[in-house]
């Protein structure tokens, strides 16, 4: 079994540095309401999205975000291919949808590209792309590394 958790340093310095204005607004204006409400909201998104754990065991993939937040597993039988791959800034942090399908990054540019067999691409961003490609072709039936995409 594989598990890695990749920890979210952009997401948090984001939440960090808003934080900071937050507190100005604290110590210039007092602590109302909706200010508080805000600050709690900047906590809650720092524990829901400190980082992306990625495990591969012998049931499938899994990803989720955090404690547990937009888990997403998919069946090795389900895999055509999969190889390491470099994100650009256009990927983005967190969850979207972009033309190379849907990216769930956390940090950093490494990720490694996943195609299902109905044509569904993932990105899922690792700062151990290498071991979690190997850790996933063992359990490929074709072992397959070239995505149809690509070709």
């Amino acid at each position: 079994m594989y598990q890695h958790k990749q920890y979210a340093w952009a997401i948090l310095a984001i939440l960090v540095w808003i934080g900071a204005f937050v507190s100005m607004a604290f110590y210039l204006m007092g602590g109302d309401g909706p200010l508080m409400l805000f600050a709690a909201v900047l906590v809650v998104c720092g524990f829901l999205f400190h980082g992306l754990t990625v495990k591969v065991d012998d049931h499938g993939v899994q990803w989720f975000f955090g404690p547990g937040v937009a888990k997403k597993q998919v069946a090795f039988a389900d895999i055509e291919g999969v190889e390491m791959v470099s994100n650009s800034f256009r990927h983005g942090i967190g969850i979207r949808i972009t033309h190379d399908g849907w990216v769930y990054s956390a940090s950093g540019f490494s990720a490694v590209a996943i195609e299902m067999k109905d044509g569904t691409f993932y990105r899922v961003g690792s700062n151990d792309a290498q071991n979690l490609v190997s850790a996933i072709r063992r359990h490929l039936p074709h072992n397959t590394s070239t995505l149809k995409k690509d070709a």
